[in-house]
């Protein structure tokens, strides 16, 4: 989890043959599910199978299931496993919660931002020790809200406001919520793009094949590798001097831009 992830992948973890399936992917990131993708009778089973196979080697994130279920207690004694590279927590609505996975070994929470409460609890979510991203549950907040096949221009204004909370308070880009339309390969990069524009860093996945479109839609494009090349060679050239690029001025944040872009291309 030291690089930004774009692509995180969810595998269920009622699934354990599916594991080692998702990490090939070429995911930047595996989340196994203990949630919302196993039934509630294949609880247990699925966290003795994730320890079963957690390992130093493969690191992953784990989606515990909520502070407010009967089965977060037994989540808990996941997270001071070798192997588990953060913890997501589903239906995040408090700090303590946060405190408590911290308490139990979790190095780094990933909440899950998805209800009313939790969007007002915004500030302290993200100012919570051991945060290190948010990641917003766009389909169960419509839920939450009452939303009615809710298009962009309904979540836009909490969408822009997780990536305000995130920037102050120092976290990495947070997580687009699922496309649930598998083959819409489409729809999938409109998503993306979209999330992209507003500031996210990242994408959740429910299915390999959504993988590489979302790898695609968050790195940086040709056009933008060379801009930001040309933009710094200038900056250089000019020592300090006035410069313009493609009929634009140079300043600091233009800089700062191009060099952000060229750091993110580097993992390409």
């Amino acid at each position: 989890m030291s690089h930004i992830a774009r692509s995180l992948l969810f595998v269920p973890g009622s699934r354990p043959d599916r594991f080692d399936k998702a990490l090939a992917a070429g995911a930047d990131a595996v989340i196994v599910d203990l949630e919302d993708a196993v039934a509630p009778t294949d609880k247990d089973g699925a966290r003795k199978a994730l320890g079963a196979w957690l390992s130093a080697a493969r690191a992953v994130i784990v989606r515990i299931n909520g502070a407010d279920t009967d089965w977060f207690r037994d989540d808990l004694a996941l997270c001071a496993r070798p192997g588990i590279a953060a913890v997501m927590l589903p239906k995040a609505e408090r700090a303590d919660d946060i405190a408590t996975l911290r308490a139990a070994g979790a190095a780094t929470v990933l909440p899950l931002v998805e209800s009313a409460t939790g969007f007002a609890a915004l500030p302290a979510i993200a100012g919570a020790p051991g945060v290190q991203r948010l990641a917003f549950g766009s389909l169960d907040f419509q839920v939450d809200l009452g939303m009615r096949d809710a298009r962009e221009e309904e979540l836009l204004f909490f969408r822009s406001q997780l990536v305000l909370a995130s920037r102050l308070a120092g976290l990495q880009p947070p997580i687009d919520g699922v496309t649930t339309a598998i083959d819409d390969a489409a729809r999938l990069q409109d998503d993306a793009l979209h999330a992209r524009r507003l500031g996210f860093g990242g994408k959740l996945c429910i299915h390999p094949r959504q993988v590489d479109g979302v790898n695609l839609c968050f790195a940086p494009t040709e056009g933008e590798r060379a801009w930001a090349q040309r933009v710094l060679d200038a900056a250089a050239a000019s020592r300090g001097a006035a410069v313009a690029v493609d009929g634009r001025m140079v300043d600091k944040p233009v800089i700062l831009r191009a060099q952000a872009i060229l750091r993110d291309a580097q993992r390409n």
